[in-house]
Order: structure tokens, then sequence, then C-alpha cells
């Protein structure tokens, strides 16, 4: 089963709706820019090893869209993806005026590495080989919004701005660390299979198709449910997330499995741990779960006697390389998150907050929350306004103000929680 961990983007919308939301004076052509070649490109390539997609309307109005996706469990086959929604995305953008490029990894996986230089350097190719644009915006989703963070903290000079969509904003050490939680509420409960390897130290080679789904207790059975429902408030996961379609279950299990082994082959051993942890339940979770025959002091008790799992000191530098983040904004930022998020928690926007806040760069953030339940669930007009306050921040240099987000295109106002686990 080839499985992609990437947004959603709803698409049945008519394009008057586009153009009604968009304002129109950024879809406009621009005379200004001179190329290197005629006008349109549709170019598919290789360079440094990764397949690459660029594509360029006729009327460009100046600005290079630069995508990094999220996690693929393949190599994506060309043509690659320059868009959120592929094709139907690229086709939206390029009518509007943009320009957008996007590049796989050299391999399948955790490519946060590969992704941020093979994302540089299609961008150094397209400013040599078309254009130079007026405005470069790199904006990634999911694990491709890890490329696009560490990338606008590291290479100022080169992006003006960017967007993380549904992203692991609070860096991936924290997220791995998420996933080891899970592992091991699900130990305590179920049972932790050999052959998966340990719950800190994954079989690099494991895979969930395989070798992980067919033992995953039923979720319809009653009986599983009430041990699916303490994983799920132990971990704290809003309740919203058991009407998830698959069972959401499935679904980070995955990364807490096949994922995890993946990157730990690339990092050199165990990537997470749980050291700082300490794992709660409220009076009224012990109260559900004892109805539900649940004895969650007991299951609680064993989570936290095993709070002694570390991390390979190597292969943990490695995972905060790719990426922890600074906060030392220079550039726009710009995150877009759904209210509840199954796999990579809206909690990223609160640590993310706290850590501009700390480099003193509040002004360089905008957090935006959707009413939508599920990991990267936005819709094309959500993308859209998105992509217009991103450019009219830099054609201005002000903040677009709250209102431009409004609630008719699903944005609501949000304070995330904090993120659980570790004391703040």
């Amino acid at each position: 089963m080839k499985r992609a961990l990437v947004i959603s983007v709803t698409v049945a919308l008519v394009l008057a709706i586009f153009f009604g939301v968009f304002p129109s004076f950024l879809a406009q052509a621009s005379d200004e820019f001179k190329t290197h070649v005629d006008l349109p490109v549709n170019s598919e390539g290789t360079l440094n090893g990764a397949n690459y997609t660029i594509r360029v309307p006729a009327n460009w109005n100046g600005t290079l869209l630069v995508y990094a996706h999220g996690y693929l469990e393949e190599l994506q086959t060309p043509p690659i993806d320059a868009a959120p929604g592929g094709a139907f995305g690229e086709s939206i953008l390029l009518s509007m005026g943009y320009a957008v490029a996007g590049t796989a990894n050299r391999n399948a996986g955790w490519g946060v590495k590969e992704g941020i230089r093979n994302t540089l350097a299609l961008t150094q190719f397209f400013k040599g080989h078309v254009s130079r644009p007026k405005y470069i915006i790199l904006w990634g989703f999911s694990m491709g919004s890890v490329i696009a963070l560490e990338s606008i903290e590291k290479y100022p000079g080169i992006y003006d701005g960017a967007i993380a969509g549904a992203g692991l904003a609070a860096g991936a050490p924290l997220n791995f660390d998420q996933s080891l939680a899970l592992s091991l509420a699900y130990d305590v409960i179920f049972g932790w299979p050999e052959s998966w390897g340990s719950v800190g130290d994954v079989r690099d080679d494991l895979d969930f198709d395989t070798e992980v789904l067919p033992l995953l207790p039923n979720p319809l059975s009653p009986a599983n449910g009430s041990k699916f429902e303490f994983i799920r408030r132990v971990i704290k996961l809003p309740p919203e997330v058991n009407a998830i379609v698959p069972f959401w279950l499935f679904t980070d299990m995955f990364y807490a499995t096949q994922v995890r082994g993946e990157l730990e082959q690339r990092a050199g051993g165990p990537v997470a741990q749980n050291l700082d942890h300490v794992y709660t339940l409220t009076a009224e979770d012990i109260a559900v779960l004892a109805d539900l025959e649940i004895d969650a002091p007991a299951l609680l008790a064993l989570m936290n006697a095993r709070t002694n799992i570390q991390a390979s000191v190597p292969a943990r530098k490695y995972l905060e390389r790719y990426a922890d983040f600074t906060g030392d904004l220079t550039r726009p930022v710009i995150t877009i998150h759904t209210r509840v998020d199954e796999l990579v928690r809206v909690a990223n926007q609160s640590v993310y907050r706290r850590l501009v806040q700390a480099a003193g760069k509040e002004d360089m953030l905008i957090q935006l929350f959707t009413d939508a339940v599920g990991h990267g669930n936005f819709t094309a007009p959500q993308l859209l306004q998105t992509v217009a306050a991103m450019e009219i921040w830099l054609n201005t240099g002000v903040k677009p103000p709250p209102g431009f987000f409004p609630p008719a295109l699903g944005f609501i106002p949000l304070a995330p929680p904090p993120w659980p686990f570790v004391q703040q």
C-alpha cells in the first residue's frame, strides 16, 4: 500500500469561489521580470538525483511558490507535485499568475535533511534558469513543514516567507517523543510484539502493512474500544478523533512504528525519549474509564514506572538538526492548523509561539486555525487566502489583520493547548 502523510485539499468548489475570496490585485501579471526562457514553462527533470517539476504561466506575477511535500512511504513518480493537491492545485495557482515548483527527495521516508537540500537546489536552479522572482514563498505541509520552518531560519536570504501547514512546529524531537508515549500506552494495555522491536527502539525495517496492521486489535470490538479510549485519553487526543476514518490509531501507529523505524535507520539509533515525561489522567478520565472496566490508575502507574527510555545521543542530535527550531525569525511565517489533528497535534503551535516570543520575533508570525478535524484537512480557499495573506504581508510590510481570515472560510480563533507530558 502506497501511503502519503500529506494534506487533503477540498476540491468540490467552483473557480468563482476562489476568485471571490482571493484579492484580485495579487493575481495580476507583471511586466517587471526578465526571464531566461520564454513563458509559459512546463519543465520536469532531475536535479541532484531528485525529480522536480517547474511550471510558470504566461501571465506570471513574479511570485514563486516552492512546495515541500509531506511524508511519502514510496518515491513519487513524475510528474512531481508542485503544489498542495497536485495537478488540481497547480492549475488554480497557475491561472492566478503564480509560478510553482516542487521536488521529490532523493529517497522516500523521513527525508527532511534531503528535502531541505533538494528544495534549496531547486530554488537556485529556478533563479538561474528561469528568472529571479520578486518573491519566493516556501510552503510545506506535515513533514514538509519541518523543511519549510527550518529553511526559513537557515536561508532567509533565499526565501522571502514560509507557510507551514499541519506543522510539526514544536520540532521533530518532541513529536517523536509523543509517538513514543503512544507506543508505551499501547504496550501497557495491549502488549508490544517482540517482532516490532522494543517500545523505545523500533525495528528499522518494520513494515506497517504486513507486520503491524494485521496484529492491531479490531477497533469495532467493544472490549478493544474501551482500551483504545484509555490510549486516547492518556496521550491527550480530543474525542473528535474517534470520528476520523480510517480509525486514528492506524495512522498514529504507522507513524510510531514504520516511520520511526525508518528514521532510526537514518539517524543511527533510537531517536525518542521519555525521561522528562509525566503521564496523567483527570479525575473525569479515571471515572469514565472505570465505567468501561479499565483500571486506569494501575495502567498509568505502569507507564510512569517506565519513564526511563533514552534516545541514542548521536541519533537524537540528528533529529534535533532535522529539525528543532529556534524561533529566531527574520522573515514572515504563517502557520495553519486544523483545530483537531490526530497525528500532528495542534499543541505544536503553542510550543512554536513560545519559541518565537522568546526570540523576540512575534512580529514575524501569524498563526491560523481552521474549524476542521483531521490531519491537514484544509480547503482550497483557506490555502489560497493564506497565500494571499503572505503576499500582502511581503508587499506592504504589514501583517494582515485577523479580519482577513473570516469564519465564512472556516477560520477560527483558537488558543492551542500546552504540549502534553512535559512539565511547562
